[in-house]
């Protein structure tokens, strides 16, 4: 699996990153970046949360 971040549409609430810091974080200006180049099993959970949870829909799993 991967996760894919739309930077147009983060609004950096931090939540991705609150949710899952083993996949997201919120770089210099604010906005979610993504941590792997792929989700280990042990943090899709957490991955697919936050994507649910993202209040603009900005992430997207793969």
């Amino acid at each position: 699996m991967k996760a894919i971040v739309d930077r147009e549409a983060c609004v950096g609430c931090g939540l991705c990153e609150t949710v899952c810091p083993e996949v997201f974080e919120l770089d210099a200006e604010s906005i979610a970046i993504v941590l792997v180049d792929e989700i280990s099993m042990e943090s899709e959970s957490c991955a697919l949360e936050s994507r649910d949870d993202c209040p603009v829909e900005a992430i997207t799993i793969e």
